[in-house]
């Protein structure tokens, strides 16, 4: 494992709540920046529960489904950010959990793995690709962001390294296509979407 991104899980616990009010910021500057994309997935995804990897605390991608009436277990390993999402949206189920290897015995119409997936290295997102296809129901959406080529990004946050990693486009698609999921669309640094590089494909 690689020390940065082992650190990830950690940084997140100490920082989560300053993370989560600079996002909370961002988002009043970008109120629908996420929309075009969430509106793609929900059309795409059969009727169900949805699955959020690396949910925070909720805001705006767990919130924009259940305000449209779907059921959401949200996934992620900082405490505080799980009581956030709690308080917010006390209906739903949160989980202390590690997306990697996680088994929930249950299966989602929806996957999203937004801003999450990408802190993984190469080993931990292609043995991903294993947990998203147990979860998924028949001909559910799974949408994840990555990097918009193989390498490794380090940013920062509070100071500390903030660990991104990407595989090449091309055994993205593979990985999809072996565990039974194909792609609907992908762009690379959307503009429209804050430069995100956006996955959204549905199992088969």
């Amino acid at each position: 494992m690689d020390k940065d991104a082992d650190g990830i899980i950690a940084l997140y616990q100490r920082h989560g709540l300053a993370w989560e009010a600079d996002r909370q910021a961002g988002q009043r500057r970008h109120p629908d920046m996420e929309g075009a994309w969430l509106a793609r997935f929900l059309a795409l995804a059969p009727p169900g529960p949805m699955l959020d990897l690396g949910c925070g605390g909720g805001q705006p991608m767990a919130a924009y489904l259940v305000d449209r009436g779907r059921a959401v277990t949200g996934v992620d390993t900082a405490p505080a950010l799980l009581d956030l999402a709690r308080a917010r949206m006390p209906a739903q189920d949160w989980r202390l959990a590690d997306m990697r290897g996680l088994e929930l015995d249950r299966r989602y119409a929806g996957i999203l793995a937004w801003n999450s997936f990408f802190h993984l290295t190469a080993d931990d997102q292609r043995a991903l690709f294993a947990v998203f296809q147990r979860h998924a129901l028949p001909s559910a959406a799974l949408m994840f962001t990555s990097g918009p080529r193989h390498g490794v990004v380090l940013g920062s946050y509070a100071g500390e390294p903030l660990y991104h990693a990407s595989l090449d486009p091309a055994e993205y698609r593979a990985l999809l296509d072996g565990h039974g999921f194909d792609v609907v669309a992908f762009r690379a640094e959307d503009p429209d979407c804050g430069g995100h590089t956006v996955w959204l494909a549905r199992g088969r």
